[in-house]
């Protein structure tokens, strides 16, 4: 399976901006982007201005990047939110919204994405009784997440729990915490699905 396997801070310091890929650390002074807030390279503190394209460019590769999803694979998720009814921005932002992977971190049980794929693959979930280990699945709404009962003590599990109290889980998921269990209420709405991203720019590229 092809991922990402460079350090991620550099995809911060490229967009300029906090993608919190790395959890906990990013809400420190470790964090990469208050040390060197310009992009990686040698050429990375020259001032240019981005061109049109440039500008939907950086605006795509943030939205993968937050989400963990490579080119292939978004590219997927574009068609398949074009071919859905409504605003297509929107539609491909609900669509990885629906993630098992987001929804998991979404909910506390991951101190980021990338762990909550890996804690997916290793079999730490479940969903609606059964047990998934592919963080793709994509959730409905009436449909349950839990994390298995031997994972409960998990310290990745413990320590995202106890991180994620800062955070405030999504009206759209709805947390039972002294089960260690969650359901989708709804499918996000627009405002649910705040995300740093200007996703008709991600249109544009992809509608030329």
């Amino acid at each position: 399976m092809a991922r990402y396997t460079n350090p991620v801070c550099k995809l911060c310091r490229r967009e300029g901006m906090k993608l919190f890929l790395k959890g906990d650390r990013c809400f420190t002074v470790k964090c990469a982007v208050e040390k060197r807030n310009y992009p990686p390279g040698e050429h990375g503190q020259r001032r240019s201005k981005p061109s049109e394209y440039g500008l939907q460019l950086r605006e795509k590769q943030k939205m993968k990047r937050i989400y963990g999803v490579l080119e292939a694979q978004f590219r997927t998720y574009f068609e398949m939110a074009a071919r859905q009814k409504g605003v297509t921005g929107e539609n491909l932002v609900r669509l990885l919204e629906q993630r098992l992977d987001n929804i998991v971190h979404r909910l506390g049980f991951s101190a980021s994405r990338a762990q909550a794929r890996v804690l997916v693959r290793h079999g730490h979930f479940r969903v609606n009784g059964r047990r998934v280990t592919i963080p793709s699945v994509m959730l409905k709404a009436g449909d349950v997440v839990e994390v298995q009962p031997k994972s409960r003590e998990l310290t990745e599990i413990v320590g995202a729990i106890e991180g994620a109290k800062k955070r405030r889980v999504p009206a759209w998921l709805e947390m039972d915490a002294a089960n260690f269990k969650a359901t989708v209420r709804t499918l996000p709405s627009k405002e649910e699905m705040a995300i740093p991203v200007q996703e008709q720019l991600v249109v544009a590229l992809y509608s030329k």
